[in-house]
């Protein structure tokens, strides 16, 4: 089994050291830091596989923490989690980066897994088996480079946006529903109430319309989920 480096960020020491535990008994190498600013440093020296980061840090929060990290690295998968429950509070987290959000109390055994599905589909993007790209009214989807293009420029897609991208623009145009993209985007069962897929489909949008304006690639279907328009036409 491959041995991955886990850098984890949290002030609470009994946490801090309860999940360098379990995640080291998984096989992994744990590096973990107690404020915002060390795991910051650490982050960028060790350069980690994966982050579980919690967001009442000192002196660096874990907002903060994020934003800095996506602007190094757009694609380390980054774990947080934290007793804020509100779903402002999630949505917000996976709007600046995270790729997923556990609230405490939350079992070692979930945790464990997250991580572990974290890593599949890191390593998945990693070794994707060459493919040609897809193209699509002036966008170009390249599995290759983890990227779509437009004009020759990125997008500038995270490596879960491209990954939510793909799973919606290998679907030949049928609507997936929401748990679909998310167990082939996220690798596990999607969570009754999460709305990650929509936060990331959103994102998707965005620079989408930045790079291409007046069209439309991501279709909503009400009461259904999403699919992809290989038109880019307006569809709402």
């Amino acid at each position: 089994m491959a041995t991955y480096t886990i850098l984890i960020v949290e002030d609470d020491p009994a946490i801090a050291d309860s999940v360098a535990y379990h995640l080291g008994r998984a096989g992994h190498r744990t590096l973990t830091a107690a404020d915002g600013a060390t795991g910051l440093r650490l982050f960028k020296r060790e350069r980690p596989d994966l982050v579980v980061l919690d967001l009442m840090l000192p002196q660096l929060d874990g907002w903060r923490f994020t934003e800095e990290v996506r602007a190094d690295d757009p694609d380390v998968p980054i774990i947080m989690c934290s007793a804020r429950t509100s779903e402002h509070d999630r949505v917000y987290g996976l709007e600046i980066g995270a790729d997923d959000y556990l609230i405490k109390p939350f079992s070692m055994k979930e945790l464990a897994a997250r991580v572990a599905a974290q890593l599949r589909r890191r390593d998945k993007e990693r070794g994707r088996a060459a493919q040609g790209p897809i193209e699509a009214a002036g966008l170009v989807i390249d599995p290759d480079q983890v990227q779509a293009f437009a004009g020759g420029r990125s997008v500038g897609l995270t490596a879960r946006e491209f990954e939510v991208l793909l799973v919606l623009a290998k679907a030949d145009g049928k609507p997936l529903a929401r748990n679909t993209i998310y167990r082939e985007a996220w690798g596990y069962e999607m969570m009754a109430g999460d709305r990650s897929v929509d936060v990331f489909v959103r994102k998707v949008r965005q620079k989408l319309r930045a790079a291409i304006p007046d069209t439309d690639f991501v279709i909503t279907h009400y009461g259904v989920g999403y699919r992809f328009d290989p038109g880019g036409t307006r569809g709402e």
